[in-house]
């Protein structure tokens, strides 16, 4: 069989041999889909002989290797970006062109991969392009859920889940590998007694036991044959894990494990799920890596030399104390020696400085669900503790930076505990880790705390997605820019070349087009692309401040309505966000921005001038048409709440302007770029903490000092949206009567000061032109290969690999 076809001819025939082959018909008859699950094969088994080139490489050279563990990977679709990494998109363009086939109608048939949530998913999956890119031997390990978060419909104004069902045509780019299966124990009891050797010999009888299955993809890497691997596991029926009799009840407890990203936590059910989806994913992990490690070395004493994980976010902490029941437990370890191995081995990013983020679990549940685990935590708790009084000379800090305490297992300060890195991921938030959230445990570990900050692929972000603006920066600078982002710079050399402004400013037009027309397809609005787009696209949360646009807006619409003389730059308002399935606020959010646009994209007055547009079912397909037709980039979360954003670089390195707060990573953003290429409001991340610290704000005040925002905040509650008065009270109630918790009002008029300046900005062509190449030459800093080389040389100490 030909896996690699040399040229467009041999992969005709190829595609053709392979639809009789596997679906009795000749190409003419073939449906569509069928036509996309051969493509897609194919080219995974081209992917596949780099793949195996690939581990053999890495096994011959006994490189260390770096397992990301994340319960998401927001990988987008993959059949473009592998096309163009490996090189024959082209070839296969025309070789499908040459059969009267469109290859983007085949590429449109694909879902993107339902396995995650937003910002934090992907990031894993750029992480895992930039490692291949790099020739770094780095792979991921995830859930292959079966339903992604949700799919998002918009019913009477209203946010809608239905199933996401991404495998409705199966994943073409997985490879089941039942050889690799784990079973994974729940519950039941744990039996201990004292061995000959003076050991105690532990024996867990399971109440429930699951067969994890893998399922893995490629990663291909752009322009290299290194081909790296994300693990998926699915939980399937165990071998004699129970009778006949409860065969329908066990199935259903097997199944429900993998069906969704993030189950509903808001019932005890959906949170011991939650609790069992993480065990599931890290106990069959961590098993396959130390199997493949002993298979090579025969001994787990040189396991944290070889081998790296990094656990994202606290989801994947379980890691720690499960590595130390495999070598206590399984191995026979001194409790001394297996510690060092698992904290040399293990290393944790934060994302988030809301402490009501930073996961905790209550004991009970994880005694009743991981009872070895939960006796191996509070061993750990213990001699933490000790070591807290006795060696750290800290008894001070021990009941602050304990593992269990009120009731609780806190993860994040397990994982902090159990690993030798602790990273932020981007400037501000490490030093908010330092210097406030963490500051006890950066006090007992100097040192082990770092920052850095994060980064997006440039390949899809902008080569695949942006292909007119990519050609026009060939053309500029050269292809350098391919595979090395900060060569980008060189575009500073042509910022005031009036011809490459132009230019600029025709690409950007053509991208506005692109999104218009697929608004016009999708939503039946028409919208005029000669105005401002100003883009807010985001996982929708209080602290993200949509509220803060939408008040703006109604701003706005209220001032042109009371005076026919005020009219503003024609100005289209476009947001997208799903909303987790129950919190009600961020629901109501959603419906408000619904209920504004109604009334002012009717409003023969003012439509002219100004549009409110909700692109629902937000995910990776839909940002790579939109980050790249927007001229603003709302950057707006109340400072110092949100880690980093990675959505701010996409903008960015498009060629939008930031209009946001001194927050995340648009810190650096400006740091780079200057004050006079983005545009900055607020508060600062210390003026909040100083308002927290001495309790002086009072949103009463604020509204009764200021005639527009007692406005729009009475419109929330007045019928002037909406005929029911219940319909915003949520919103109305979080601002005035719990004192507005992320400073809207505070933040209000510098806010619409702030949107002004765009607008006046904006009427100077050659200098807005200007600002965007600014922007877009200063962006390759954000590349996630630059992130990625700096966790392997800091944190991993992988090397590249070369695959012959």
């Amino acid at each position: 069989m030909i896996n690699e076809f040399k040229n467009k001819k041999e992969f005709q025939e190829e595609f053709k041999r392979r639809i009789i082959e596997r679906y009795g018909r000749s190409i003419e008859q073939a449906h569509i889909t069928e036509k996309y699950m051969v493509l897609g094969e194919m080219v995974r088994d081209y992917a596949s002989v780099h793949w195996n080139d690939s581990k053999n490489a890495i096994a011959e050279k006994k490189s260390k290797q770096m397992y990301y563990f994340s319960m998401e990977f927001l990988m987008g679709r993959l059949l473009t970006n592998n096309l163009m990494n490996l090189g024959i998109y082209d070839l296969v363009k025309e070789g499908l062109a040459d059969l009267d086939l469109d290859i983007n109608e085949l590429e449109n048939l694909e879902s993107d991969a339902g396995l995650g949530n937003g910002g934090l998913g992907r990031l894993a999956a750029c992480f895992l392009d930039s490692l291949a890119s790099l020739n770094l031997p780095g792979n991921g390990n995830c859930i292959r859920y079966e339903y992604g978060l949700f799919k998002q419909k918009i019913v009477n104004n209203e946010q809608v889940e239905v199933p996401d069902q991404w495998l409705s045509l199966g994943n073409v780019w997985e490879v089941r590998k039942p050889k690799h299966a784990v079973n994974v124990k729940f519950g039941g009891h744990v039996d201990m007694w004292m061995g000959e050797d003076g050991k105690a010999v532990v024996n867990h009888v399971p109440s429930l036991v699951v067969r994890a299955v893998p399922y893995d993809v490629p990663v291909v890497g752009y322009d290299t044959k290194l081909t790296n691997t994300l693990r998926l596991w699915s939980a399937e029926v165990a071998d004699d894990a129970c009778d006949a009799a409860n065969l329908n009840e066990y199935v259903n407890e097997v199944r429900e494990i993998c069906r969704n990203v993030y189950p509903d936590d808001s019932t005890e059910h959906g949170k011991l799920l939650r609790l069992k989806q993480q065990y599931f994913f890290v106990a069959a992990g961590l098993n396959n890596i130390i199997d493949a490690h002993l298979r090579v070395y025969g001994t787990l004493d040189n396991f944290a030399e070889m081998n790296a994980i990094q656990l994202n976010d606290t989801h994947p902490v379980l890691c720690i104390p499960e590595m130390m029941r495999i070598l206590l437990d399984d191995f026979r370890y001194e409790w001394d020696d297996a510690w060092k191995i698992v904290t040399e081995t293990m290393a944790y990013t934060n994302h988030t400085v809301l402490s009501e983020a930073l996961e905790k679990w209550p004991i009970q549940y994880v005694q009743d669900l991981l009872p070895r685990i939960y006796m191996i935590i509070e061993e750990i708790d213990r001699r933490f503790k000790y070591a807290c009084s006795h060696d750290l000379g800290r008894s001070d800090l021990m009941n602050e930076c304990c593992v269990i305490k009120d009731g609780q297992v806190h993860m994040a300060n397990l994982a902090i505990i159990g690993s030798h890195s602790v990273n932020g991921v981007a400037a501000l938030h490490t030093k908010i880790l330092k210097e406030d959230v963490m500051k006890n445990f950066n006090d007992l570990y100097p040192g082990k705390f770092n920052n850095k900050t994060n980064g997006i692929t440039h390949r899809r972000w902008l080569l695949y997605s942006n292909p007119q603006l990519t050609q026009l920066l060939e053309k500029t600078i050269g292809p350098a820019f391919k595979k090395h982002p900060e060569k980008l710079e060189d575009l500073m050399k042509y910022v005031d070349n009036s011809e490459v402004q132009k230019k600029f400013m025709d690409v950007k037009m053509e991208r506005k087009k692109i999104l218009a027309k697929y608004i016009k397809d999708t939503l039946n609005i028409d919208i005029d692309v000669n105005s401002i787009f100003d883009v807010q696209a985001k996982r929708l949360h209080a602290y993200k401040r949509q509220l803060l646009n939408v008040m703006n807006i109604i701003h706005l619409y209220f001032r042109m309505k009371a005076d026919p003389n005020f009219r503003i730059y024609p100005r289209t308002f476009i947001f997208a966000a799903k909303a987790a399935p129950s919190y009600t606020f961020a629901k109501e959010v959603i419906k408000l921005i619904h209920c504004v646009a109604d009334k002012v994209n009717n409003d023969s007055d003012i439509n002219r001038y100004m549009k409110v547009v909700f692109i629902p079912n937000y995910g990776v397909s839909i940002a790579e048409i939109l980050m790249n037709a927007a001229d603003v980039s709302e950057q707006i979360s109340t400072a110092g709440k949100e880690a980093s954003g990675t959505g701010n670089m996409k903008f960015m390195m498009n060629g939008a302007i930031t209009l946001g707060t001194m927050d995340g990573a648009n810190v650096e953003i400006v740091e780079r770029v200057g004050y006079e290429n983005a545009e900055i409001f607020g508060l600062r991340a210390d003026d909040v903490a100083l308002i927290r610290h001495e309790n002086s704000y009072d949103v009463w005040k604020k509204y009764n000092q200021n005639g527009d925002i007692q406005k729009v905040v009475n419109s929330l509650v007045d019928s002037t949206f909406s005929n029911d008065p219940r319909d915003f009270k949520q919103i109305y109630n979080e601002l005035m009567f719990k004192n507005d918790e992320y400073l809207l009002l505070a933040d209000f008029e510098a806010y619409v000061h702030a949107q002004g300046n765009i607008e006046q900005r904006y009427r100077n062509a050659e200098a807005w032109a200007r600002m965007c190449l600014i922007n877009i030459a200063q962006s390759g800093y954000f590349s996630s290969d630059r992130t990625i080389h700096e966790y392997a040389r800091d944190i991993w100490n992988i090397k590249p690999v070369t695959v012959k």
